[in-house]
């Protein structure tokens, strides 16, 4: 998946926005205004490929045992609740990137209110 393709996958939710609120580098998907995912674009042009996206704890350590390669403590984030993960792996399918980017969206609309979750149809 490249960053183009990302992006794409990211924006096709459901209410997804996207934004520079940090700085000029840091790429963010939210939906109603909270985080789901954010990448570097520098980082993306140097060659490294990567997303950070929300996970469950429990599941947030098992992917890094399972994938030690690909799947990382949240660069910049909250180590319990977010992942680095390497798009373009050896190790983790298209699939199943799309799997971790889908779970990080809706673990956000789970902590939305009853009224901000009205319309979205995850």
């Amino acid at each position: 998946m490249n960053i183009e393709e990302l992006r794409d996958y990211c924006l096709s939710k459901p209410e997804a926005t996207e934004a520079f609120p940090f700085d000029n580098d840091t790429l963010v998907f939210k939906v109603k205004g909270k985080l789901f995912a954010l990448t570097s674009l520098k980082k993306w042009e140097a060659g490294d490929h990567s997303v950070n996206l929300k996970c469950d704890p429990q599941k947030a350590v098992a992917y890094r045992q399972n994938y030690p390669e690909e799947v990382f403590p949240g660069y910049h984030m909250n180590k319990k609740h977010w992942n680095t993960v390497v798009v373009d792996g050896p190790q983790l399918s298209r699939k199943f990137l799309q799997h971790l980017i889908n779970h990080s969206y809706e673990l956000v609309v789970s902590k939305l209110t009853k009224s901000q979750r009205q319309g979205l149809q995850i």
